[in-house]
């Protein structure tokens, strides 16, 4: 299923699963987003997320992961399984650095997703911020899950 009006795919939230899969796009806090190094070597990396107008905004370090993004822009993002092969989430999509959004401390949806673990590792939004600095938005080709 896609938007008819940009082609991008979507999430059917009225199908149960699909239902499922959007609520743990929303409050899931943990994703595992997979870039290309540039010798081709693929990187996992933990990261926080924010599911926002059917794309994925991360904000990140200035770091290889960023670099891997501007000279490979296909990456993946996979949510925690169950620890059985159940209820995966796979998520396949073109990622770009976003300068056009607002730093994360200008972010209330973030803010209010990643309030409390911020302040539970003794952080200020605006130190997480200088230091998260790069936005990375996640535009979805595919979703997988089951």
């Amino acid at each position: 299923m896609s938007n008819p009006r940009s082609g991008i795919p979507t999430i059917d939230p009225n199908d149960p699963r699909g239902a499922e899969v959007i609520e743990r796009l929303e409050h899931d806090r943990i994703g595992w987003l997979t870039t290309i190094a540039a010798d081709g070597t693929p990187q996992t990396s933990p990261i926080w997320f924010l599911w926002s107008d059917e794309s994925i905004l991360i904000y990140s370090l200035e770091s290889p992961r960023a670099r891997n993004i501007v000279d490979h822009p296909r990456v993946s993002l996979n949510l925690d399984g169950d620890g059985l092969g159940g209820d995966i989430v796979v998520i396949e999509g073109t990622a770009t650095i976003d300068d056009d959004t607002p730093s994360c401390v200008d972010n209330p949806d973030y803010l209010a997703k990643y309030r409390a673990v911020i302040d539970d590792h003794g952080w200020t939004p605006e130190w997480f911020a200088e230091r998260y600095c790069v936005p990375i938005r996640i535009t979805p080709t595919k979703y997988r899950y089951w």
